[in-house]
Order: C-alpha cells, then sequence, then structure tokens
C-alpha cells in the first residue's frame, strides 16, 4: 500500500473533488475520509466525529475499526478530551508518542484506539467553523511530519463543505420527520377526542371514564386507539344516515 509520500496531489485531488461534487451521503463521505486518510497515512485507525448542532457535542460517527455499538452514541463534550480540545481550540494537536499520558487526554475504555501510542487529531472546518474531528491513530511511536499533518488538514477542509451540505439536508430530513410526527399525534389526538365524546354521550359517562374505556380496549385487542376512535366516529356516522 502506498504511504502519504506515494500519492502525488493530483491523485489526492482526484479523490477529494469526486467527494466534494458528489451527492453522497454523510456515512459515504465519513468512509472516504477514513478510507483515504488509512491510505495516506499507513495509520492502524482513524475516527472521525462530527458535532451535533442540537446538543453542540461531538458524536462518532466514522470508523476504520467496527465500533457498530458507539457509532452515533458515543459523545464528548466541546474542550474534553484531545478532540474536544482540538474542536474547541480549531487546531491540529500530534503526539508522535504516549498519547494516553497527554494532560489533555480522556481515556475511553471501550475504544482499542485509546491504548495506542500516537494521536494526531485534526479540525474538519466549514466556513470557518469546526464541523467535525479526525483522528488518526497509530499503535506504535509515529512521528507526524509536516506534510503529513497538512494533508490530513487539507482534506478535512475540503471535504468539510461537503459534509456541512450532508448534515443540513440530515437536519432538514429530522425536522420534516419531526414535524410529520406531531401533525400524526394532532390528528390521533383529535379523532380520540372526538370518539370520546361519541362515547360519553352514548353511555351517559364522563370524560375520563369514555378515555379509559378506550385505552382499555385498544390494550385488550391489540389495536392502536386510533384505529378505534376511527371505528366509533364511523359508526355514529352511519347511524345518522
Amino acid at each position: 500500500m502506498p504511504n502519504a509520500g506515494e500519492y502525488s496531489h493530483v491523485e489526492i485531488l482526484h479523490r477529494i473533488s469526486r467527494v466534494v461534487s458528489s451527492p453522497l451521503s454523510i456515512d459515504e463521505i465519513l468512509g472516504d475520509i477514513v478510507g483515504l486518510t488509512v491510505q495516506v497515512t499507513q495509520c492502524d485507525a482513524c475516527l472521525v466525529y462530527l458535532i451535533d448542532r442540537a446538543t453542540k457535542e461531538l458524536v462518532l460517527r466514522g470508523s476504520q475499526v467496527p465500533h457498530a455499538a458507539d457509532l452515533g452514541r458515543l459523545r464528548m463534550r466541546f474542550g474534553e478530551g484531545v478532540t474536544g480540545w482540538v474542536a474547541e481550540h480549531k487546531s491540529p494537536v500530534a503526539l508522535s508518542r504516549d498519547a494516553p499520558g497527554d494532560a489533555r487526554f480522556k481515556h475511553i475504555d471501550r475504544l482499542i484506539e485509546d491504548t495506542y501510542q500516537a494521536l494526531l487529531s485534526v479540525p474538519v472546518i466549514s466556513g470557518g467553523e469546526v464541523i467535525g474531528i479526525v483522528n488518526v491513530h497509530h499503535r506504535e511511536p509515529h512521528e507526524h511530519s509536516p506534510g503529513e499533518i497538512g494533508l490530513v488538514s487539507f482534506m478535512g477542509e475540503q471535504m468539510g463543505s461537503a459534509l456541512s451540505k450532508s448534515l443540513l439536508e440530515e437536519e432538514n430530513e429530522r425536522l420534516l420527520t419531526e414535524a410529520r410526527e406531531i401533525r400524526h399525534q394532532l390528528e390521533v389526538r383529535k379523532l380520540v377526542e372526538r370518539a370520546k365524546g361519541i362515547l360519553q354521550k352514548r353511555n351517559n359517562i364522563t370524560e375520563e371514564e369514555a378515555y379509559l374505556r378506550l385505552r382499555d380496549q385498544s390494550r385488550r385487542l391489540q389495536r392502536p386507539m386510533r384505529d378505534l376512535a376511527e371505528a366509533i366516529i364511523l359508526s355514529e356516522e352511519m347511524g345518522r344516515v
């Protein structure tokens, strides 16, 4: 496998350009970042964290070593650990040996990478703001050359715009899904309220008693309350015909 010095600038730029210009998902972009970083640095592991805009936390989203249980779940605050320090200061950190011994280091037991000797942590920038962090790990001591640091930083800067666009699309989709769910809940509430009114009138019971009947029947029949409410409303309308 070629090392960073054997990759021509043209080849690297071509691969980065493909990522930036293609309509890729976040996971696809992260896969390209991890893959290219591993190839040009000959590292033993690469982790990519992205900023959660809602919580302002760094979330593990990409990894060379399988971390299925941690992707999207492992979080760090700004200023926490080397990763958080890099995010806070918008500046790379290169630790050539005994990375866990650095005063800023925060050990996470389930990350085997936190036992490795060398760490290069670089911010991913978009519009002058940090949107993520790329961590490059070597098991043994490793001197990070200025060229290596510059190359990973360059990749982070260039791919930042593509990531930022995909993150925005992901956020918009999340908001759209939440809006749909809110509308659905409002529709269900309206149907249940109408069905309760019908039951109250039919059986001369209180609103609470009508709700309890709906709830208990929903559990007994294992059917959503919306379905039961719609059935009650339909029967009422048919009775008027």
